[in-house]
């Protein structure tokens, strides 16, 4: 009897998801729609930011054949709601902590993908969300997955209206789930 209603809890719960999930908006590549190109030098992509009225750059730190990150990308990054809502406030590049295409830093100096990651930002799991500002400041990071888009739009808004400097993302976090319950 037990088995039966947590397998009926389960199915109520996978269909909540998929629903919610179907609901959320049109789906487009992130690599296309989220991600910006970019010659990998940060310094530009500030200014670059700061030029377009952002709020700063948003460095994606990603590693090849990570599940985590691929399932950002098929069920967050890939909403076209949460694409705008980034594109409107950051610009966005995306690293890979294992590669060795050059980056110029915030401060002017030339490193691999792997040691801007490693020794200059402490990346120890992927996938790893740094938000910098226009001046080249880490602002806030968010390391892992988040549970669904809106959960990673809240993200979006704890950075734009400069809630880390007050508050740790957990609380706002559950604020924000309160109010829309």
């Amino acid at each position: 009897m037990a088995q039966i209603a947590r397998v009926k809890a389960l199915a109520l719960f996978v269909f909540a998801a998929a629903v919610s999930a179907a609901s959320f908006g049109e789906t487009r590549d992130p690599d296309l729609h989220f991600f910006q190109d970019s010659f990998n030098d940060l310094s530009e992509e500030a200014m670059t930011a700061a030029e377009e009225g952002k709020v700063g750059v948003l460095v994606v730190f990603e590693t090849d054949d990570c599940p985590w990150c691929e399932r950002m990308h098929e069920t967050v990054l890939n909403q076209s709601p949460v694409q705008d809502y980034f594109r409107m406030h950051f610009r966005i590049i995306k690293l890979n902590t294992d590669g060795d295409a050059m980056v110029i830093g915030f401060d002017g100096a030339e490193v691999s993908e792997t040691e801007f990651a490693l020794r200059h930002n402490r990346i120890r799991a992927t996938p790893a969300f740094l938000f910098f500002s226009a001046q080249g400041e880490l602002m806030t990071r968010f390391t892992g997955t988040t549970r669904d888009p809106q959960e990673f739009l809240w993200l979006g808004e704890y950075v734009v209206d400069a809630h880390f400097k007050s508050e740790r993302f957990s609380s706002y976090k559950r604020k924000r789930r309160d109010q829309s319950s």
